[in-house]
């Protein structure tokens, strides 16, 4: 972005501006990662006013800062942009950046491999257009219209990640976005204690169609969840991915090679394809950046070459060598649907004869998160040698494994990471490979830590 505070000034529907020749280059929200032409914007919060450091933000190279009107005591000589309230502002802004820009704007949301998704679609354009992408989880009322405001003005697509807790959420992002394909994952189970159920998720997931411009739904056609929606909706054009022979694009003949997943595709798209990135459920995430490719004009070919070289996020299926056991870090968030597919990943590689789990809590499942705990020991077979449970939910899949597990197999501790660790020391080879598989607030990473 590279704007003077008179064109912002008109975005905010501001008719007088000081310092209006002044150019901004950018956004920030946080004074320690600010960069030299920003303009600064101050929250203000239970805990944290930013108002107290909009003077330190101009130390530190800010262009300019917003400042709220009720705000007492707005230094002088600066470049402020006078608002009612910064949040809202902020999204205006986006909204009319969004409106000049020329960009495809392709906007992904769902239960399970959102930024996986995210990734490998933004891996498979790199070599042929300008691409950004959401950076972390800048996925919400906030974090959206920063990663549209900070869009380079010759951006040629924004792949936009949209995060959910509740009902409206996904519907406000995605008006504020107005992508022009949008793509839903899966429905899985998380946040179920916010929407009741998994149609309840599958419905807030579906707001995604009302900020579509005269765009396109890309779904996944195995979920009936899904199928229902689009059956009833008349107005969006929907196309859907997966692995049923009912879907415009259908993976098939998956399997592990030694640099990632290699697959057969027929439909929209016909042929054999390989990315760099392990498990089936992954191999789906990857039908949709295919169908985009597509639609965005590049060949089979290109596709091809593309998706060689796509890498994701840390700990997603992040494979980690060690002089003793290899790891797959997939410690950054988990869900049953989600859970379920690494561990059928497990059963089926042959990357090493010996395989171990190490599962951490599933959070945010609601009132029946016992019987989701409970359920994964139907998903764990004799391939499994080994079984390590962190966190006091998985204490009732324990319970489940020990009739079939013995101690030496089979180990589990509430709150300490050092009983796991202790275990893959003595009992982990060279022939071992380990999963590590938990929600976000279980922080598995600290166990591999321990052997990096």
């Amino acid at each position: 972005m590279k704007k003077t505070l008179a064109h912002i000034a008109t975005w905010l529907n501001i008719k007088e501006q000081k310092f209006a020749d002044t150019v901004v280059t950018g956004i920030s929200i946080d004074t320690r990662s600010i960069q030299q032409g920003d303009l600064f914007i101050p929250f203000r919060g239970e805990a944290v006013n930013g108002h107290k450091f909009v003077e330190q933000a101009f130390e530190k190279g800010a262009a300019a800062s917003l400042w709220m009107k009720d705000e007492p005591n707005p230094p002088m000589n600066r470049p402020l942009i006078f608002v009612d309230d910064a949040e809202q502002a902020l999204q205006e802004m986006a909204i009319a950046y969004r409106a000049e820009h020329q960009a495809t704007f392709i906007g992904i949301t769902g239960s399970n491999g959102k930024t996986s998704s995210k990734d490998i679609l933004a891996g498979t354009l790199a070599p042929y257009f300008k691409v950004q992408k959401t950076i972390g989880n800048f996925n919400n009322q906030l974090g959206l219209p920063i990663t549209i405001l900070q869009l380079d003005e010759d951006t040629e697509v924004s792949v936009l990640e949209m995060g959910m807790s509740g009902f409206g959420e996904i519907e406000f992002l995605t008006k504020l976005a107005r992508p022009h394909i949008a793509v839903i994952t899966n429905i899985g189970e998380a946040h179920m204690q916010d929407l009741g159920s998994r149609a309840g998720i599958a419905k807030a997931k579906y707001e995604i169609v009302q900020g579509l411009t005269d765009g396109i739904l890309l779904y996944d056609g195995d979920e009936p969840l899904l199928q229902s929606l689009v059956a009833a909706d008349q107005k969006t054009t929907a196309v859907s991915f997966g692995f049923g022979d009912d879907n415009a694009l259908v993976a098939s003949n998956i399997h592990t090679t030694a640099t990632g997943s290699a697959f057969t595709v027929k439909g929209a798209i016909n042929g054999d394809f390989e990315i760099s990135v392990l498990g089936e459920h992954q191999v789906k995430n990857t039908l949709s950046a295919m169908l985009i490719a597509q639609k965005l004009g590049l060949s089979d070919e290109q596709i091809k070459s593309a998706l060689k070289q796509v890498s994701l996020t840390d700990m997603r299926m992040q494979l980690i060598p060690t002089a003793g056991p290899l790891f797959i870090n997939d410690a950054y968030n988990a869900a049953p649907t989600s859970m379920r597919a690494a561990i059928e990943f497990m059963k089926k590689t042959t990357m090493r004869p010996e395989k171990w789990l190490v599962l951490g809590d599933m959070l945010e499942l609601g009132e029946e998160e016992q019987k989701y705990h409970e359920q994964l020991a139907e998903e764990i077979d004799g391939t499994i040698s080994h079984v390590c449970l962190y966190g006091p939910r998985m204490k009732w899949l324990y319970s489940q494994l020990q009739a079939r597990f013995d101690q030496e197999h089979l180990i589990y501790t509430e709150s300490d990471y050092a009983p796991i660790i202790h275990h893959i020391q003595q009992k982990a080879t060279s022939d071992s490979l380990i999963l590590l598989k938990g929600s976000r607030g279980m922080k598995l990473e600290h166990i591999v830590k321990a052997f990096e």
